[in-house]
């Protein structure tokens, strides 16, 4: 996510979130359940320290049909959702996170099944109780008019209608906007998505599309994510929108869909993505996914970028260090996903450092002298910059603030400056295939570093640098 375009903090906000909140995950096991369902049921959230409704416990999520119907002059939503799960605990009920939106039927196991809503909790009771290991399938057939979703710290997402159409984005809890689910980042799943939109506009989402069949002046698209993604990155866009197809120089397909209205302002830094990738994956690893590319729309439909997984989302033409960080993103944040929202720097430090290193590596000042710049003068720009370390945010409307990018880039950077570049890029390529498509905190993180470099004294910078509070002493 590009921090520079978020809107302004709204703090107040974050108060009816509750800041009591536990500092461990009750995790997708079901434990630290509520009892729903008479002693078997899975938690209603998985307790993440700043979001803790946010996913649920007893299962864990393998794989999402979608079979989507959107109407934009009606401004309602259809759908049949499919998840295929396996229960990690014996249940006799489960939660699954939806927000709005009416519920017309569920089954598990192709049987009916109870349910009752209270919040964004829909709570499933199937009709025989599920054994702790079991695979089972949840169909919930629903519709509605999908919401917009007001962020702790004021900006939006969930449904956004844009000028010809909608734009979905997830990050944090959005996606339960528009289809039920396990909406918490420890919880990855491929993805099939269809949806049937007025014939004219193209519907566009993660991974790779199947089939585009037009009958009845309707067109179905179909999408298919094979690679296991977090729910906040799945996306669909609806509008009118010039498609091109290409590839990388190794092959990699390359779907790009810009707003016609932005195309022409947006097309010498997309032209840049194929060179992009081939410098990210040269420093970071291999590339994660089958797919890239991006979505173009217009500056007021969204007010941030979004490293929506396989090809970002971007509001109205972007930069070629926009274009960087959110690629960057596939790789930190994607692929090794955070294990809750407090984790949030592994993402976000990456990502931003990734245009420091982008910056040097194209003449321009060093990641040395930016990071000087950032100590010496930072507040001038990031009036915030010392108010928390980048590993304990303050509270839910911090988690994309910035000592979250900005500090997380100057931990990173003083861990380079510890090993050495060599060991650097070993030590970060290394990282990106250890957790390739899991998840990590950042406890495995400094382990990891640690266990790399163990001659080196890495606990100044984790106290100081990555804990610490105010501005460290100067390095």
């Amino acid at each position: 996510m590009s921090r520079s375009a978020r809107l302004v903090r709204a703090v107040a906000v974050a108060a009816a979130w509750g800041l009591a909140l536990p500092l461990a995950l009750a995790g997708c096991d079901g434990s630290g359940a509520d009892d729903a369902g008479g002693g078997g049921g899975g938690a209603a959230g998985v307790g993440d320290p700043y979001f803790p409704k946010a996913g649920n416990g007893g299962y864990d999520v393998r794989h999402y049909g979608l079979d989507l119907a959107y109407d934009p002059e009606g401004r309602r939503l259809s759908g049949t959702a499919r998840l295929t799960a396996r229960a990690t605990q014996a249940l006799s009920a489960f939660h699954l996170d939806l927000r709005g939106m009416e519920v017309e039927e569920v089954t598990v196991g192709g049987r009916a099944a109870s349910f009752d809503r209270d919040g964004q909790e829909l709570t499933v009771r199937p009709d025989d109780h599920l054994a702790k290991g079991a695979t089972f399938e949840v169909v919930v057939r629903y519709s509605g008019h999908p919401e917009t979703i007001t962020d702790p710290d004021g900006s939006e997402e969930g449904w956004l209608r844009t000028a010809d159409g909608v734009l979905a984005l997830g990050e944090p809890t959005g996606s339960m906007a528009w289809f039920p689910g396990n909406h918490h980042p420890s919880d990855k799943a491929s993805y099939d998505l269809t949806v049937s939109v007025p014939q004219g506009l193209t519907a566009v989402s993660n991974g790779e599309l199947r089939s585009a069949r037009t009958t009845g002046g309707r067109t179905t698209y179909a999408w298919h994510t094979a690679e296991p993604m977090a729910s906040h990155v799945a996306t669909l866009a609806i509008g009118r929108y010039t498609v091109t197809r290409s590839s990388t120089g190794d092959g990699l397909p390359v779907y790009v869909a810009v707003d016609p209205t932005q195309a022409a302002a947006s097309r010498t830094t997309l032209a840049r993505l194929p060179e992009v990738m081939e410098w990210a994956a040269y420093n970071f690893g291999p590339y994660p996914f089958s797919s890239t590319g991006a979505i173009v729309d217009r500056p007021r439909d969204s007010l941030y970028a979004l490293e929506t997984q396989n090809r970002p989302v971007f509001p109205g033409p972007p930069g070629v260090g926009l274009l960087v960080h959110e690629l960057a993103h596939q790789w930190f944040g994607n692929s090794v996903t955070p294990r809750t929202w407090r984790d949030m720097w592994l993402n976000e430090g990456f990502a931003t450092y990734a245009e420091w290193l982008w910056t040097e590596d194209e003449g321009g000042p060093t990641a040395e002298e930016t990071f000087t710049e950032r100590y010496d003068h930072g507040e001038d720009t990031y009036e915030d910059l010392w108010e928390f370390p980048p590993a304990a945010p303050g509270s839910a409307a911090d988690v994309s603030a910035d000592p979250v990018y900005q500090r997380g880039a100057m931990v990173v950077h003083k861990i380079r400056r510890t090993v050495g570049d060599d060991a650097f890029y070993d030590l970060v390529q290394g990282w990106t295939a250890a957790h390739r498509h899991g998840h990590a905190d950042t406890d495995d993180f400094t382990a990891y570093v640690e266990q790399q470099a163990p001659d080196k004294d890495f606990e100044p910078i984790w106290r100081d640098w990555l804990y610490g509070k105010g501005r460290p002493e100067r390095p």
